[in-house]
């Protein structure tokens, strides 16, 4: 982890031990550094598995077999490296995770469909088998960590570590979630530079997991942008590991499944933001809001233009109401807007309505607000009921530093 704080940093938070999930953590030196950086979390027998993984066709073997895996709906083991995505690095890095997956499975007793490996770090170089076989080995028989543990454990150029917790009652059971990620850059839609954990007791059909994954995803992960970018290693699994004792939850006609479902969002919102609050060289955490759109597809893609757009990232950077910037993102982002409809505002101040600055805008209070920490930008297309909310930061001088200096 980085040594500079972003200060937007949240504090970790106190999260319940889930029954059923037993993390670890080691140093398998996968770089030279004398933190660790292999983590291993055991599983009980019969835990659900869900995932969403990247869309960037360049993926590393890990989400390839993650992505395979996941048909079969349980697993007993996860295996995390940070330091090295052994991304593009042909039948060698394959080789790698496979004998991972072979040596957990062994010492677990399970099918090697059910152990899970996610890497994470350069692109383009193999994972040392050497330094992956002695690490799961020292893993499998360390002692347990805590959740704060696990999260550095799989960070790279994140500053802060980030965790996340709720509950739902179901049937009258309280079930309760634990989560942990990292991320910092190369972080858009489509998942990003992103590795994220949730763990549940709740139990739960392995399919309607995975609905109710995927519908939390795309309303939270995929609402997100640091850069643009979109990783080769772009991995989010939930497990439940039913221990909770609830009647299972098959689907929405299930007992409590609101409840969870809205646990689950609500789970991966708050690890959405902290990805975001820690991009890198982050100095503000901007909400895009676009209402008026003819759907919430639309008023997502346009979203996403505004908040992917150098030009307005600078601005808010150098806290200039700049909102010429805005409209220019509204206008390149290929979806229907008219620009005598537009309305462009910061911090509930607008500042044009109807496509025209308004006679009395006064720039002060939205110059005030563009010094906070939070920044929002309020967009209305006038066009329809479609709307959506995006999240992210500004682009610095600390970005490029961080990003020229990465394999130094």
């Amino acid at each position: 982890m980085s040594d500079a704080v972003s200060p937007l940093a949240v504090p970790f938070p106190a999260l319940p031990a889930i029954a059923g999930v037993t993390p670890h953590v080691v140093c398998a030196r996968y770089k030279e550094w004398g933190r660790a950086d292999l983590t291993y979390v055991e599983l009980a027998e019969g835990t659900a598995v869900a995932g969403v993984f990247t869309r960037n066709v360049c993926c590393s073997s890990e989400v390839e077999l993650g992505r395979a895996a996941i048909a079969q709906g349980r697993a007993r083991g996860l295996v995390v490296n940070a330091g090295n995505s052994n991304a593009f690095t042909g039948y060698r890095g394959r080789e790698a995770v496979e004998q991972i997956i072979a040596q957990v499975a062994a010492h677990l007793g399970c099918p090697g469909e059910q152990v899970f490996v996610s890497s994470t770090g350069v692109i383009g170089v193999p994972l040392p088998k050497d330094k992956a076989r002695a690490g799961v080995a020292a893993a499998l028989t360390s002692e347990p960590c805590g959740w704060e543990a696990a999260a550095r454990a799989i960070s790279t150029t994140d500053t802060f570590p980030k965790g996340a917790a709720a509950s739902a009652m179901i049937g009258g059971v309280k079930v309760q979630f634990a989560a942990i990620i990292k991320g910092s850059g190369m972080i858009a839609p489509d998942m990003a530079t992103m590795l994220g954990y949730i763990f549940t007791d709740a139990a739960i059909e392995p399919g309607f997991l995975q609905e109710l994954l995927s519908a939390a995803s795309d309303a939270t992960f995929n609402c997100i942008t640091v850069d643009s970018d979109t990783s080769t290693s772009d991995t989010v699994l939930a497990f439940a590991t039913g221990a909770a004792g609830n009647t299972p939850l098959a689907g929405f006609a299930s007992p409590g499944a609101d409840a969870f479902a809205a646990a689950l969002h609500d789970v991966c919102r708050q690890l959405a933001h902290l990805v975001v609050k820690d991009g890198e060289g982050a100095q503000k955490f901007i909400a895009v809001t676009v209402g008026g759109a003819v759907s919430d597809a639309s008023a997502r893609r346009i979203g996403l233009a505004i908040a992917n757009s150098p030009l307005v990232k600078t601005a808010i950077a150098g806290e200039d109401a700049n909102w010429g910037r805005v409209v220019m993102a509204v206008g390149k982002a290929g979806e229907p807007a008219d620009r005598d409809k537009l309305s462009i505002g910061f911090g509930g101040i607008w500042a044009a309505r109807d496509g025209q600055p308004l006679a009395d805008y006064d720039e002060a209070p939205v110059a005030a607000h563009l010094k906070g920490r939070e920044v929002a930008i309020e967009v209305d297309l006038g066009l329809g009921e479609g709307r959506a909310t995006v999240w992210t930061c500004d682009l610095t001088h600390g970005y490029i530093a961080i990003n020229a200096d990465y394999r130094s």
